[in-house]
């Protein structure tokens, strides 16, 4: 009964399954499961690393003796990828099961075969170790997507035919779209609702009906790769194109807050962006750069003031620039609470979102805005922000602090010379 229970092969939905059946296996390198959150990814991915580690027909035709295990971060990988409730341990019968050795970052199976645990925040680890196997979870999420991947093909050099599995829920993003369109690919796609048995019903209920028919549903719940807007008010390719990766030097330093209305699990995100501004002495031009995201979710008034307080000590800010119109004086109150010295200064928006938002777009288009480094969500909210003034179907509480921070920066007549390398 033990050995029904745990083949694959009988409970599997058939995307579950890598559609390759009929294929030479020298045909392809990548299978790419795309899926909604809960589809039942992370099990699909694990069942096939079972499989090859084990060498268990008809999945694998031999074991796999070095698998590698990428996430997002070593936490998720163990959490996730190991340890959770879909995870390596959980779906071996007993005398299968393999060894965990958190220490050494490292699983190893009765047979010999071993598998070694990587993030994607550390693509250099890459370096060195060779496999014949790979699970990439999260992909979409990776901090250091194309780099970590670059370094993992290198890696893939045992056996007679090395492949990896990524399992993710989509985006639209360089290295995902380079996957998704190679020759070698082969693709799976499953949406939230094909594992309603394995969900819990007011998941379904609450969550699923809330984010139906949004551009933020057809994303994490049907499992769509969502090319920009054409209506948005900013592209990846712009965005892209000035990004850079090290700190310039810069004259003035802000937070700008998004304050939320509520608290609680309910309530919106508190956005909370650091920007700065640097230029040419030569020039009038002047440049900003978004340099740290540091927006909380569903944070009480004391605990989204705390990181405020903490982004304006860290860059050592000029001052915090915050929305008043929902909360008026009780948003500096709350701020003041933990921090009595904190410059403060007060905004109020007479116009909508858009129309904000507008001025700024146009500085990101005239090469006047830059990134420092990669703003995964900001940006997601950003490229899908249209004339409603939402995103995903929600406020937009990065996008809106990114725009106080910038106006601030560049199209107000504060300045203040103070010359600073982070």
């Amino acid at each position: 009964m033990e050995f029904l229970s745990y083949d694959w092969q009988v409970w599997a939905r058939d995307d579950q399954l890598p559609p390759c059946d009929h294929l030479d296996e020298a045909e392809w390198t990548t299978w790419l499961v795309l899926g909604g959150r809960g589809a039942g990814k992370t099990r699909a991915g694990a069942e096939w690393v079972r499989a090859h580690a084990l060498g268990a027909l008809p999945l694998a035709k031999r074991p796999c003796r070095y698998i590698a295990l990428i996430g997002e971060t070593i936490a998720d990988v163990r959490s996730v990828m190991i340890e959770g409730v879909s995870g390596l341990l959980a779906i071996h019968p007993s005398g299968e099961r393999p060894i965990f050795e958190p220490s050494k970052r490292q699983l190893t199976w009765p047979n010999g075969s071993i598998a070694k645990m990587f993030s994607s925040e550390d693509p250099e680890s890459l370096r060195g170790p060779q496999f014949d196997l790979a699970w990439c979870d999260e992909l979409a999420k990776w901090k250091n997507a194309q780099e970590c991947w670059d370094m993992l093909q290198f890696a893939l050099r045992l056996g007679n035919a090395p492949k990896q599995i990524v399992t993710t829920t989509p985006r639209a993003t360089p290295v995902l779209q380079t996957i998704l369109e190679s020759a070698r690919t082969i693709v799976s796609r499953s949406k939230t609702h094909d594992n309603a048995g394995n969900l819990a019903p007011n998941f379904l209920s609450s969550i699923v009906h809330r984010y139906k028919n949004t551009r933020l549903g057809r994303q994490e719940l049907e499992g769509e790769i969502l090319s920009d807007r054409p209506d948005a008010l900013w592209q990846r390719d712009i965005i892209e194109q000035y990004r850079i990766e090290d700190k310039p030097l810069l004259e003035r330093i802000v937070v700008a807050v998004d304050p939320p209305v509520t608290s609680g699990k309910t309530s919106d995100a508190c956005g909370i962006i650091v920007a700065g501004v640097g230029g040419n002495k030569t020039s009038e031009v002047s440049t900003a750069f978004i340099l740290e995201d540091y927006t909380v979710s569903q944070a009480k008034p004391l605990q989204w003031a705390k990181a405020v307080a903490r982004a304006y000590h860290k860059y050592q800010a000029d001052r915090i620039v915050v929305e008043v119109n929902q909360g008026g004086e009780m948003v500096e109150s709350v701020m003041r609470q933990i921090d009595d010295a904190l410059p403060i200064m007060q905004v109020r928006a007479s116009r909508g979102k858009w129309l904000r938002a507008e001025p700024v777009a146009a500085l990101y288009e005239q090469g006047r805005v830059s990134h420092v480094g990669q703003f995964k969500e900001l940006e997601d909210q950003m490229c899908d922000f249209g004339r409603d003034g939402l995103s995903g179907g929600r406020s937009p509480d990065r996008l809106d602090a990114m725009v106080w921070a910038v106006t601030d920066l560049l199209l107000s007549k504060q300045n203040t010379p103070l010359m600073r390398r982070l």
